[in-house]
């Protein structure tokens, strides 16, 4: 049974990775409070931005959740938003990978970080996040080529997902058919959605699979109709 470590396990989803991989697989979760209703994984209570991650005995695969979703205007950002989107969404994975890098590359193993559709297209009040997870893309590409034979590395870059962090976003039913409206296929994402392709890059069946963001945007980079 292969181990997968889920950094920011908790909710949204990497609690949904969790809930599709529990019963086939060792889960690991790392994150600053436990999954809850989630039985019969190994739970550590860590800040990744600031505290030491644990040890552990086998890595397959790792899924790297931490996100923010931090909209102002360029002029309204500071330099500490800047960091602070830097920390929780580059420096905590890379944190995470040179924690467990070597325990990757003795199991050929996969990770999956994660990205964001504003990356892909220009979007107002999106400079701190675009910013962070293009760094993200940078990082998996890299990674990928380095660590080619040894680890697969793969980034998801979802459009907005309904997910405690975008509770904001779609708060009511308004903001939630704007949303939806916003996107050629009319309907914004579940976490379980973006779940499913996570938990299949993970898997052997993905072996040939490494160096790529792949947009789940329910049509809003790729088509305009």
């Amino acid at each position: 049974m292969k181990t997968i470590v889920v950094v920011g396990g908790s909710s949204g989803i990497g609690k949904a990775i969790i809930t599709k991989l529990k019963h086939t697989h060792k889960i690991i979760n790392i994150s600053r409070t436990a999954p809850s209703n989630i039985e019969n994984i190994k739970h550590y209570a860590c800040d990744v931005t600031k505290d030491e991650l644990p040890e552990l005995e086998k890595v397959h695969g790792l899924v790297y959740c931490p996100g923010s979703i931090n909209l102002k205007s360029f002029s309204r950002l500071k330099l500490e938003d800047f960091q602070s989107d830097l920390d929780i969404n580059v420096l905590g994975a890379i944190k995470t990978l040179k924690s467990y890098e070597s325990l990757l590359t003795q199991n050929n193993g996969s990770v999956v970080l994660f990205s964001t559709v504003a990356s892909f297209l220009g979007m107002p009040y999106h400079a701190s996040i675009a910013t962070s997870k293009s760094a993200v893309e940078g990082l998996t590409k890299s990674l990928a080529a380095e660590y080619a034979t040894k680890v697969r590395f793969n980034a998801i870059a979802p459009t907005v997902t309904d997910t405690p962090l975008a509770a904001r976003l779609l708060r009511n039913e308004k903001q939630q058919e704007s949303m939806q409206n916003r996107h050629p296929l009319k309907k914004y994402l579940k976490a379980e959605e973006v779940a499913s392709l996570a938990t299949y890059l993970l898997s052997d069946e993905a072996s040939a699979i490494t160096g790529q963001v792949i947009p789940v945007d329910a049509g809003i980079v790729s088509v305009k109709i």
